[in-house]
């Protein structure tokens, strides 16, 4: 069975789970109503520049990407349950969220630039939601966007003989972002897409206030 780590690499976001946020400027929290539970000091730091390339073998960077609130998935198209339902339940979840007027997307980062071509990208995300954006790059490229957004991944040894059938480790948060703002809150696996539609909803309503 293939093991999913929810942070593991990244303890600080499991550890600052139940923290009060605290914004360093003294600022007030503007997403505090939008949180399912408190985020904790830091978090803010989440995210950050990277250069990856586009499904269509394009080069591009976090402000060519993230140029509206978007859901950023780590995984692999060779996932064999897990990736696909969690970006099933982000695609759904943004169906709900266009259907009630809002302008929203999402990226899925490869974490197997092995084998992710931008060509297998296109016909992941192209299925799920056609306004999933898929991104991979050279090794040091993802992990790069990987230490960045605080994520986990691990390449499982493969069975002699059988190199290219190989599964990942990877932790499983889907992380709302802004193009402005950055990081505004994490998605657990075990988020309804009706759950996560509410609370995205929510979260731009604030930003635009």
């Amino acid at each position: 069975m293939m093991r999913i780590y929810a942070v593991t690499g990244a303890v600080a976001i499991a550890a600052l789970v139940g923290v009060t946020w605290y914004v360093t400027t003294g600022e007030v929290d503007k997403f505090a109503q939008c949180r399912a539970g408190a985020v904790g000091t830091g978090v803010a730091s989440i995210g950050g520049p990277f250069e990856l390339t586009d499904e269509t073998g394009k080069l591009v960077t976090d402000k060519d990407v993230i140029t509206k609130p978007t859901l950023v998935y780590f995984g692999y198209t060779f996932c064999p349950d897990v990736c696909p339902l969690d970006n099933a339940r982000n695609a759904e979840a943004m169906r709900l969220l266009q259907d009630r007027g809002y302008d929203i997307q999402s990226a899925f980062i490869s974490i197997d630039p092995e084998r992710d071509t931008p060509e297998h990208l296109a016909d992941f995300t192209s299925y799920m939601h056609e306004d999933m954006i898929g991104l991979t790059g050279t090794p040091e490229q993802v992990k790069a966007a990987s230490q960045a957004y605080k994520t986990y991944y691990r390449k499982q040894e493969p069975e002699e003989g059988q190199e290219d059938y190989y599964l990942m480790d990877h932790s499983t948060f889907t992380y709302l972002m802004f193009p402005d703002t950055g990081f505004a809150d994490f998605f657990k696996r075990d988020e309804t897409p009706e759950q996560m539609a509410d609370r995205v909803g929510c979260f731009i309503d604030a930003s635009e206030k």
